[in-house]
């Protein structure tokens, strides 16, 4: 059917909205590419705004180099696998469970939870939890605290209850047990809606640098994200190069002219956002799935 001239227009207008959308989120991590991979000194002048004038490696060799910010990215991939594994399991247990609707107390277990998602004792009551819980500097204040999300549990219970009780009942004829059903039934048909949990846990995982600012005091335990954070917060190279108490091997094989306190975090920026994008393309086919048939289906 040939369009008019006013749906042609609205849809070329649509097109360069996008468009314009899609530039104003991809120009700033172009331009901190382009200072992470230009002199330092030389980007300090000004003029790098898409690709780097005099290309040089020396920041990502500064950023790579330092086994504090190494360490750090290493405890951020721990607590970015352990924490989104037992994150998605305790989570499921507790879904699966509630979808019964013979269970016991049921309704009363299902209002205890959605009180959790509408009140909360405040950050200093927290604290003194995780305090008389140990769990204070420590790389289980990490996982802990994070291994069971109500409102992730929600969207699993409403899925599970709109599997087909056939599949489920003959599974029971069968003989399976509560949780062969959940490991050979639920969990299969439970991919996408997975996926996409799975993805926004880990994702809060790795960009969380709250709990290693505030319940962290051990430098060797905190993620990349909170060092980041105290790096953004500098004011001058020195100062950073002194806090980690790692001068020699922060700038060995670098001339320190070449680099500044603002391409070395350009290049720590780039260090610990590029993996956590990497892993989309590989969940993305999971991820709008997942994400409507959790929410909607009943």
């Amino acid at each position: 059917m040939k369009r008019s001239a006013s749906e042609n227009f609205g849809q070329i207008l649509i097109v360069l909205l996008l468009a314009l959308l899609c530039v104003s989120v991809l120009y700033p991590f172009i331009y901190m590419l382009a200072i992470s991979l230009n002199v330092g000194s030389d980007a300090a002048k000004g003029g790098v705004y898409l690709w780097p004038r005099h290309f040089t490696w020396d920041n990502f060799n500064v950023v790579l180099g330092n086994a504090v910010i190494r360490h750090a990215f290493g405890i951020t991939v721990i607590r970015t696998l352990v924490g989104t594994a037992s994150g998605l399991l305790i989570t499921l247990l507790a879904a699966f469970g509630l979808s019964y609707r013979s269970l016991p107390l049921r309704g009363t277990l299902l209002g205890y939870v959605l009180i959790t998602m509408l009140f909360n004792g405040g950050l200093i009551p927290f604290y003194i939890q995780l305090h008389q819980l140990h769990l204070l500097n420590s790389f289980w204040v990490y996982i802990v605290p994070t291994a069971f999300s109500a409102w992730n549990m929600f969207v699993m219970m409403k899925f599970i209850i709109g599997i087909p009780e056939a599949l489920i009942e003959s599974a029971e004829l069968d003989g399976a047990s509560p949780l062969r059903i959940l490991w050979s039934v639920i969990v299969p048909l439970s991919k996408p809606m997975l996926a996409a949990i799975g993805l926004f846990t880990g994702v809060m995982h790795w960009n969380d640098w709250f709990a290693g600012a505030f319940y962290v005091s051990d430098q060797n335990l905190i993620p990349v994200q909170t060092f980041l954070q105290q790096l953004l917060s500098a004011q001058d190279l020195a100062s950073v190069l002194g806090s980690n108490n790692n001068v020699e091997a922060l700038v060995r094989g670098t001339v320190l002219t070449n680099i500044t306190l603002m391409s070395i975090k350009m290049a720590t920026v780039m260090v610990s956002a590029i993996p956590i994008l990497c892993v989309y393309p590989f969940l993305q086919r999971y991820f709008v799935k997942g994400v409507l048939i959790g929410s909607v289906k009943g």
